[in-house]
């Protein structure tokens, strides 16, 4: 099933999609909030991706509540449901830390290698990463459940 994922910040959203048959996650675009109807442009793309689903990244806190900003994701998941889209969540805590962690490919053009800065994660890498961390873990549900 193809799927949209999602990493909902106050300004940016970052979407990927999963191809039909679950197997990798990549990024597909930001949103901007401030300049965007996110929830109507988030089903759009659904509908346009062929997207049954829609994975919300769900930033709770390290000890597992829900924080403010869970809540603001809540409510944005909200709208989208209003707009006829299949929601489901997925944890996101370290999402972005791992993102960053990763190793650089080397630095950007114009940069020296030891002077390259610490880069932030792109919105839509860190989608990608989301649906990635759903997918595989539905696979090792579905390869349980098999045994």
């Amino acid at each position: 099933m193809r799927m949209l994922g999602l990493d909902v910040g106050e300004r940016r959203i970052g979407v990927a999609v999963c191809d039909a048959e679950e197997r990798v996650a990549v990024p597909l675009t930001i949103i901007d909030r401030k300049t965007e109807d996110a929830a109507s442009r988030v089903a759009e793309i659904a509908r346009a991706e062929g997207a049954e689903a829609v994975v919300v990244g769900l930033p709770l806190s390290l000890d597992g509540s829900i924080g403010p900003q869970a809540r603001a994701v809540e409510a944005f998941a909200r709208d989208l449901k209003g707009a006829g889209v299949a929601i489901d969540f997925w944890d996101e805590r370290l999402t972005t830390a791992q993102i960053e962690r990763r190793p650089a490919r080397g630095p950007r053009r114009g940069e020296r290698r030891e002077a390259a800065p610490r880069r932030r994660a792109r919105d839509d890498v860190v989608a990608a990463a989301i649906l990635q961390n759903y997918i595989d873990a539905r696979r090792a549900r579905a390869a349980g459940a098999g045994r």
